[in-house]
């Protein structure tokens, strides 16, 4: 697939609609069964775009940028509808709630170190949150109204959030470099991260929905049950010169967790 001029930092899809992002400044929409090259070109950032993600009814898609911006398009716009100027950092860390309509968090770079959350619905700022620490990923659990965060400098470590309070759950170390990568696995449980240490950690950190039914304590919650030491691609190294060899370690990590979830 050609279109981009520069290297593509991020990617999102939707149904059979996929989003990259680019340090060309531009967001290409491609449809998959389509043979054109791409269907829609969004600009609108000022600067490399990070960070993408589409919410859950496929219906907008919010990106971030090195500008520091975060925008927020719909499925037929060229133009964003919303633009949200408060972050002071690069926004690479965007995830959508599974539980409320409209509500969306993002995460700022070393200079920032905020999560902020925002309705969509009513264009309002609702909160904001200072983690120490530059904020690479976010995203939500499916059973419960949690969120995990990964962070760079200076902590390099995984926190997991109760909304809306925003209390610390867990505080989750090992990683000695900055974690660059998150998933989460099919059943809402499990999360795998990547970082500049060359390593992927397995985390059991959300609760089975039947234990939260029953009430019941999942002792394995917070613990690391596998890493994976990558020994010829190190993240770092990617980070700055592939791209393309990121965004297959990224994707190799995800698959690693599904089958991880059974």
């Amino acid at each position: 697939m050609e279109g981009h001029r520069l290297r593509i930092g991020a990617l999102a899809w939707s149904s059979s609609m996929l989003s990259s992002g680019s340090r060309d400044k531009t967001i290409l929409q491609r449809d998959i069964r389509a043979q054109d090259d791409f269907v829609n070109k969004l600009a609108g950032h000022k600067s490399e775009v990070c960070g993408l993600k589409w919410s859950y009814d496929n219906r907008e898609l919010a990106s971030g940028g090195n500008d520091n911006r975060l925008f927020v398009w719909n499925q037929h716009s060229t133009q964003p509808v919303l633009k949200y100027c408060e972050h002071t950092a690069a926004v690479k860390a965007i995830a959508w709630s599974p539980h409320l309509h409209g509500l969306l968090a993002s995460g700022g770079g070393t200079a920032d170190r905020c999560i902020r959350f925002w309705n969509t619905t009513t264009n309002s700022h609702l909160s904001c949150m200072d983690t120490g620490s530059q904020v690479c990923n976010l995203v939500w659990s499916k059973n419960v109204n949690e969120l995990v965060s990964t962070h760079g400098y200076s902590q390099n470590q995984i926190i997991v959030w109760r909304y809306p309070t925003m209390s610390k759950l867990a505080t989750l170390t090992g990683h000695t470099y900055r974690v660059l990568y998150l998933a989460i696995s099919p059943d809402g449980q499990t999360i795998v991260t990547g970082a500049g240490d060359e390593t992927l950690r397995f985390w059991n950190v959300f609760p089975s929905p039947k234990s939260q039914a029953g009430g019941e304590t999942d002792t394995l919650l917070g613990r690391i049950f596998m890493e994976v030491k990558l020994e010829h691609h190190p993240l770092e190294e990617l980070k700055s010169d592939d791209s393309l060899g990121l965004m297959c370690i990224e994707l190799a990590a995800f698959a690693l967790a599904c089958a991880m979830a059974g």
